[in-house]
């Protein structure tokens, strides 16, 4: 492929570079106050939050927040991928699994899109398994629109009501547009 402008394959900007800047500040500073001062700390051994980047799409977004916590934190990355071909709806398979163990640690999953839940319920529970003291879920986006089963989400960045097939901001089509600096809706021409 040549190099061409990705920008100009948006159909527009969803959130804007400054909003998302924005937002993250914001979430980072409650992530920090409630394991800093309002008892979500749950670690015996008072190690620093764990969060659990889940690759490739939130790498970008784990970045940003890490960098504005004012809490100590750690972080190790995972990746999933969903089985394809007809098989089950939601089925889910581990890709590259943690460095450390996670028994007694505060986790925080790490995570750029929510939409139809089986990822994260799967995480959720494969984490929860390793018998951490506590495991909570942060997404940059929450695309409710596509939600197929429950799932509880602790921390929002933005909820997307519509079914919009987003990129940007390390969220990705074949690959691409990891790179953008906003999250923009891509024009129906450029998927599929």
């Amino acid at each position: 492929m040549s190099q061409i402008d990705l920008r100009t394959r948006m159909e527009r900007v969803l959130y804007s570079e400054e909003a998302i800047a924005r937002r993250v500040r914001e979430l980072a500073h409650e992530i920090s106050e409630d394991y800093r001062s309002r008892g979500f700390a749950a670690d015996a051994k008072a190690r620093p939050i764990l969060l659990v980047c889940i690759l490739r799409g939130a790498l970008v977004f784990l970045a940003d927040l890490a960098r504005q916590m004012t809490i100590p934190v750690e972080y190790d990355l995972i990746s999933v991928s969903s089985y394809g071909n007809g098989t089950a709806p939601g089925a889910v398979r581990l890709v590259k699994d943690l460095e450390r163990p996670i028994e007694g640690r505060d986790v925080l999953i790490v995570e750029d899109i929510i939409d139809t839940g089986y990822t994260i319920e799967y995480l959720r529970r494969n984490l929860a398994s390793r018998d951490p003291a506590s495991v909570r879920v942060c997404t940059l986006v929450d695309k409710g629109a596509r939600r197929e089963i429950e799932t509880r989400v602790d921390y929002i960045g933005f909820e997307l009501a519509e079914d919009a097939f987003v990129v940007g901001y390390g969220m990705d089509y074949a690959e691409l547009y990891r790179n953008l600096p906003f999250i923009g809706v891509l024009k129906r021409e450029h998927v599929g």
